[in-house]
């Protein structure tokens, strides 16, 4: 399994890291998305994961990298 991690501005609360999980779980190889509140460490975990799409669907979200 790979593992990719970023520090991403915007997350403030609960509902952020929810919209963060499930936005990411939408891409393709993603099977785990962990986020830290608390300095916005957000952790994908799967198989053939693209660091350029993942940042990418972050900054659609509305939370681009630190």
């Amino acid at each position: 399994m790979e593992t990719e991690t970023f520090t991403v501005k915007n997350i403030k609360c609960g509902g952020c890291v929810a919209n963060v999980q499930k936005g990411l779980k939408e891409l393709a190889g993603v099977e785990d998305v962990q986020v830290t509140l608390q300095g916005g460490q957000v952790t994908v975990m799967g198989q053939g994961l693209s660091r350029a799409q993942i940042a990418a669907r972050l900054n659609e979200l509305g939370y681009p990298e630190a």
